[in-house]
This record gives C-alpha cells, structure tokens and sequence, in this order.
C-alpha cells in the first residue's frame, strides 16, 4: 500500500463499519443476511478454481489471482461483519478453534493425514 500505514484488524474493522453506516446498511445486516452473503462469496471464490486442475489451482494467471484476492477480501468482510454483529472477538473465537483443532488433531495422529477427527482411527 503505497503511502498508507499498513491497515491493522482494528483499522479495517473501523472503516467496515463507518462504510456500513454512511451507507445505513446496518438494517440488513442481521446474521441470517450476512451468513447468507458470506457464503455467496465464498462461492465466488470456489468458482475461480473450477475445473482448474491441481497445479493450475496453483498457480493463477494474473486475472484470476487478482479475483481470488478480491474474493478473499469479501469473504475477509463479511467475517468481520458477522462477528461485529454477533459481538464475537474474530481473534479470539480463531484462537480458541486452533486450540479445539489441535486437541481433536494430535500431530501422532493427524500428520499426513486428511481424515477427520471422528475417523482418525480407522
């Protein structure tokens, strides 16, 4: 970013919400609406790997780098915005779910290992 301060959470969280209320959005954004959004991105996102292979999903051509950024950034948004809504610290909840994650997936277990937790015993 070029002659900008590097944006922190709390910066962007600012501007997401200062952007909602200049816009009075607020009124839509009731957690059913943002989930529902959420996913809609999320979606958009899935859609930019579609029927790419492994190794092209790996490797983006600009055009498509570039939409996946934007992609991740509305999906980035719409997190926040949710957790705004709900009043859940993002950090936290994201702290306490890597320490469910790492209980549910002991590395003796999990390490080269896709299955999920219920299933890492068969």
């Amino acid at each position: 970013m070029p002659d900008m301060m590097k944006p922190t959470l709390t910066s962007i969280c600012e501007q997401l919400e200062a952007f909602a209320k200049a816009r009075d959005w607020d009124q839509y954004h009731s957690p059913k609406n943002i989930a529902m959004a959420l996913s809609v991105e999320a979606a958009e996102l899935v859609e930019i790997f579609q029927w790419k292979t492994e190794a092209e999903s790996a490797a983006l051509n600009p055009q498509d780098q570039l939409a996946a950024r934007h992609e991740i950034a509305d999906v980035f948004l719409y997190l926040l915005t949710i957790s705004r809504v709900l009043n859940i610290d993002i950090l936290q909840a994201a702290q306490e779910k890597l320490e469910l994650n790492a209980q549910k997936y002991p590395v003796v277990k999990s390490k080269g290992n896709a299955k999920k937790y219920d299933r890492l015993d068969d």
